[in-house]
């Protein structure tokens, strides 16, 4: 099984997307359904709004009045705080429970708005981010999605940037144009990438590099600094540093606390997308991302 993070800006195209993989058998976690989900009527977390915020949160019909939600609860961080600390662990459980149900040969796409904004990219085998110039976005918002201008230049502009998404993004979808070009360019990433790093991550197999994916490498710096962030991300309290020894060659070291760390390690950078070669020694299990891990120990 593995794991990806898909994201974009608002009015990107990530349904697109989305619809694109669920086609092709994904095993689709939608972030935005789940936190609906969890404050439904009835629910322990609409209850625990309702003692947070007042009963006068709720419609006639005793569901959630999303808009009188907001006036009440991003006014400040400490009423923010609130609305996280009733439904985050909410979230986390529902999503943790779907995990858990995916077949062992399942490529789960995590629908997550805000994947960048939460910093949650380095829990994924791959992220993909959906692209589009804000001016596009704008258009979008405002003449098929009826938000106002100004609603809709704020949403943009409170969310984060194009540089942030690039600096995690492991592939980069333009979506500038037709729906149908994205759709298409979508299903290339399922056949050519997704579908062959499952393959390779259920058996512990290194990748052999395609050139058409290393070419279209999102960040001209290489991916170096996101697998920094993720090997962190697969080791924990196990590793006392992560560095890149060669750039270019893409090369890292893991220095982990103590023998029996680096023991643990084995399966985790295995089931994290890298696979042992050799005692010590491990490879990218992604055709579009090739790098080799060496765990060292104090």
């Amino acid at each position: 099984m593995i794991r990806l993070g898909l994201t974009g800006g608002i009015g990107a195209g990530k349904s697109t997307v989305a619809k694109t993989f669920v086609e092709r058998g994904a095993y689709i976690i939608d972030a935005d359904k789940i936190a609906r989900e969890v404050v439904e009527p009835g629910s322990p977390g609409l209850a625990g709004l309702v003692e947070a915020f007042g009963s006068d949160i709720l419609t006639e019909d005793g569901s959630l009045d999303r808009p009188a939600l907001a006036a009440k609860a991003f006014v400040d961080d400490e009423s923010r705080g609130r609305l996280n600390a009733v439904t985050h662990p909410l979230i986390g459980a529902r999503t943790q429970e779907l995990l858990d149900a995916a077949p062992a040969d399942a490529i789960v796409v995590q629908d997550i708005p805000l994947l960048v904004e939460n910093h949650t990219a380095p829990f994924f085998h791959l992220v993909v981010i959906v692209f589009a110039d804000a001016d596009v976005r704008l258009h979008r918002l405002t003449t098929m999605r009826g938000v106002g201008e100004a609603d809709a230049r704020a949403r943009i502009a409170a969310q984060a940037t194009d540089e942030q998404r690039r600096a995690v993004a492991d592939v980069w979808l333009d979506n500038s144009g037709e729906p149908e070009a994205l759709a298409v360019a979508a299903a290339r990433v399922w056949d050519e990438r997704l579908v062959p790093l499952e393959a390779n991550v259920r058996a512990r197999r290194v990748a052999e590099p395609v050139p058409e994916l290393l070419a279209a490498e999102p960040n001209p710096d290489g991916p170096s600094a996101r697998l920094v962030n993720r090997l962190w991300a697969l080791s924990g309290e196990r590793a006392t540093a992560v560095d890149v020894t060669d750039a270019a060659s893409v090369e890292l070291r893991i220095t982990a606390r103590d023998a029996d760390a680096a023991a643990e390690l084995t399966d985790r950078l295995a089931d994290g997308g890298f696979a042992p070669t050799g005692p010590g020694v491990y490879g990218s299990c992604d055709p579009g991302r090739p790098a080799t891990v060496r765990v060292a120990t104090n």
